[in-house]
């Protein structure tokens, strides 16, 4: 089994992806992928935002594409255990009713087949999808252009962003999420 690349080495190959997109006047983001792929499918005829010119990011799709193979690759070949968790987070987690923790990647008790079929869960994804799709077109972006590739041109709207992405996980990991499980 391999282990992941320690951040001494994905840190500096980051930084590189990051200067050459800055050098090329290109910039990063998944928000921006999906805005592309909507805009090749004609998404423009209902509604405006998706009127662009979307061969001049054509590029990005493979950002995209790498983005899911290396997912892909990493989870069926390279076997990486899922990162251990703090002890005091794994027993708030399982009095919440989480018993996969530590174990898997993705709970089961949140994103299996199963409980998306059920009303709640359904809820939830539907919620989820709907606020973080909202929230990305709100910002101007997701977190990994705002995070990454804002901050590192320098941009004071990502760091705004940033900063409100966070307090927005706070939020809703220690007030929302107690509240819904």
């Amino acid at each position: 089994m391999l282990n992941p690349l320690p951040w001494f080495i994905a840190g500096p190959l980051i930084a590189i992806i990051m200067f050459l997109l800055l050098r090329l006047g290109k910039t990063f983001g998944m928000s921006s992928n999906l805005r592309t792929i909507c805009s090749m499918s004609g998404a423009g005829r209902f509604s405006s935002f998706f009127c662009t010119n979307w061969r001049d990011n054509i590029w990005s799709l493979v950002v995209l594409l790498g983005v899911i193979s290396g997912g892909i690759f990493a989870f069926q070949v390279l076997k990486v255990d899922p990162p251990q968790i703090n002890e005091d987070v794994v027993n708030q987690l399982n009095a919440y009713g989480f018993d996969s923790v530590n174990s898997s990647y993705f709970p089961a008790e949140l994103f299996s087949l199963d409980q998306l079929l059920t009303v709640k869960g359904f809820a939830i994804i539907l919620i989820a999808g709907f606020l973080v799709g909202f929230g990305a077109r709100y910002a101007g972006g997701c977190t990994s252009g705002h995070a990454i590739m804002g901050l590192s041109n320098l941009q004071r709207p990502s760091l705004f962003s940033v900063i409100g992405f966070f307090i927005g996980g706070l939020v809703m990991v220690h007030l929302i999420f107690p509240l819904i499980f």
